[in-house]
């Protein structure tokens, strides 16, 4: 078993002679059909306390949680103690446990759009928690629900009850998920990972209200992420999993201080890790996108009333020259994607232009030359179709497309410059890691040799550790090739490391642009501004301002 290191808390309800705490987990054993999942483990959780736990993709933070509420899969086996309040959760019937569910322990899970109904409106589904506990009657329910998603911060006069999920915003759409966890003041609360998906503003106003709820219903959280630097300045107390164990834990602001454990310090290291790009130099345009319009139908203002038109990109202009590497910041809703879709040619442009070498971006040949890795690197495949074939469908672009075994040559020396192998041709997508399905995600665009690459949101759904290998990936790609990329995030401590240039967009326009490092260093708008300073900042662990793989902490 490894070692395990403790720094033990001493401070409010868990103090010598205090009740016992909120939360108790006791030497906690999973099995699920006979593989051992979680391994011994133990940790407290205080009312009024914020615990985070965190760790790569599998390292059992997920299952903790939801062993917590009494969800595990078919052919699950638990060992070891599960208290809420003095009452062991693990030796509480179903039945009962379908009370402790909404009622005590409220849940808020990582995708909003999969948690929400998006045929229901937020108002019902928020009221359908209180009438699943027969908590108050039919327009109780509605009366709370709608006190409920004003008190998460859904103002009723701008975003009202009467609303579906698919006409708000990722971050709107969370605090409904949160509204829904909270209606009925429970006295826990799981967060597992609630700000991945959202832009660095949004993540910032999500983690204050969290925060806030804690503090005025005096609640626990348990707040489970794979980025410290989320929870550097939210958690009270930090536990570290790997493998199924708890590794290190303790006060947050002693482990950061400390961090004794080697993986407590990769994983450090990984949240701050900066590719080493190739210096960049002249070269001349390749793409070229001028005064580009692009918008959709809106809502109608009354029923005989036209549709109103929501512009998604207003006179964007932006020139990407041979081998450049140009990021695109911004929140959700600025119109990243769109404009991104619209250089891919998925996107017709109401105005302006958008040419490569000097022609339109409107036949194969050129769309050729521009391929995409997106930012679900499951979602991105056929799952009935194997690996080689789902690398090789850029060539439907190509009319001159290498057939047989010159196909299969070609599908295997991508697979191999991305770090896979030539056999990996001949599995499925689900065999595959999230950080190795994201590589065959890059092989694939990289198979037809284009000249440009853009990378949307592509390491936003992959833990700090795959992230910095698949940004490692992206940088030697770039000085093997010349590879030019557009790459499209909200991340901007992503963005900063792995681009020449950046451009930052707000409500379609682009509001500065300019070398990364003198943008964020000193931005001019006060947007980038605003975004720059939402970033989530590490502690520097004591010793200096480095980690163990030399790069700087943000």
């Amino acid at each position: 078993m490894s070692a395990s290191f403790d720094f033990k808390y001493h401070g409010g309800a868990q103090s010598a002679g205090a009740e016992p705490p909120l939360l108790g987990i006791e030497n906690l054993f999973l099995h699920i059909h006979g593989r051992q999942i979680l391994h011994d483990v133990s940790l407290n959780i205080a009312p009024g306390e914020i615990l985070a736990i965190t760790g790569e993709s599998g390292s059992g933070k997920s299952l903790t949680a939801l062993a917590t509420m009494g969800l595990l899969p078919d052919g699950a086996l638990t060992e070891g103690h599960i208290r809420l309040g003095g009452k062991d959760l693990l030796s509480t019937p179903e039945r009962a446990l379908c009370t402790v569910r909404g009622r005590k322990i409220g849940m808020v899970f990582q995708e909003p759009m999969t948690a929400l109904n998006p045929l229901a409106r937020i108002g019902d589904q928020v009221a359908e928690t209180i009438l699943t506990h027969r908590a108050a009657s039919r327009a109780e329910a509605r009366l709370i629900a709608a006190q409920t998603l004003a008190r998460v911060g859904l103002d009723p006069d701008r975003i009202p009850p009467s609303r579906y999920p698919h006409e708000l915003s990722g971050g709107q759409r969370q605090r409904v998920v949160i509204a829904m966890a909270i209606a009925l003041k429970p006295r826990l609360l799981i967060a597992d990972e609630p700000t991945t998906a959202l832009d660095v503003t949004t993540q910032a106003q999500i983690l204050r209200l969290l925060k806030t709820l804690v503090c005025e219903d005096g609640m626990g959280l348990m707040m489970i992420t794979h980025d410290l630097a989320v929870v550097s300045d939210l958690a009270d107390r930090i536990a570290v999993m790997q493998n199924g164990r708890i590794i290190e834990s303790g006060p947050a602001r002693a482990l950061f201080s400390e961090m004794r454990h080697p993986y407590t310090r990769a994983l450090l290291s990984a949240s701050g890790h900066r590719p080493t790009l190739p210096a960049p130099r002249p070269a001349p345009p390749l793409l070229k996108v001028e005064n580009a319009l692009r918008s959709y139908p809106g809502r109608r203002p009354s029923l005989l009333a036209p549709k109103a038109q929501h512009q998604a990109v207003r006179d964007v202009s932006l020139t990407l020259h041979e081998g450049e590497r140009l990021g695109v910041v911004g929140e959700s809703g600025c119109g990243k994607s769109t404009l991104a879709r619209a250089i891919l040619g998925l996107e017709p442009l109401q105005g302006g232009s958008i040419a490569l070498g000097g022609r339109p971006v409107d036949t194969p040949d050129q769309r050729r030359r521009i391929q995409v890795v997106f930012q679900d690197p499951f979602g991105s495949f056929n799952p009935r179709h194997k690996v080689g074939r789902l690398v090789a469908e850029p060539f439907h672009l190509v009319p001159d497309a290498p057939k047989g075994r010159s196909l299969e040559e070609a599908v295997a020396e991508a697979l191999t410059e991305v770090g896979l192998t030539p056999d990996d041709a001949h599995r499925h997508i689900h065999a595959f890691s999230g950080g190795q399905r994201q590589r065959i995600a890059i092989a694939r665009a990289l198979i037809t040799r284009p000249d440009i690459v853009i990378f949307d949101e592509a390491v936003s759904a992959l833990d700090v550790r795959v992230r910095a290998r698949i940004l490692d990936l992206i940088a030697e790609l770039s000085r093997r090739h010349g590879l030019g990329y557009l790459f499209i995030s909200h991340d901007l401590s992503v963005v900063r490391g792995i681009t020449d240039r950046v451009l930052v967009m707000r409500e379609g326009r682009i509001v500065e642009e300019g070398p990364t490092n003198a943008v964020f260093d000193n931005p001019q708008h006060w947007y980038t501004k605003s975004l720059t300073a939402a970033v989530p900042i590490l502690p520097q662990p004591s010793g200096g301002g480095e980690t163990d793989a030399g790069h700087p902490v943000p």
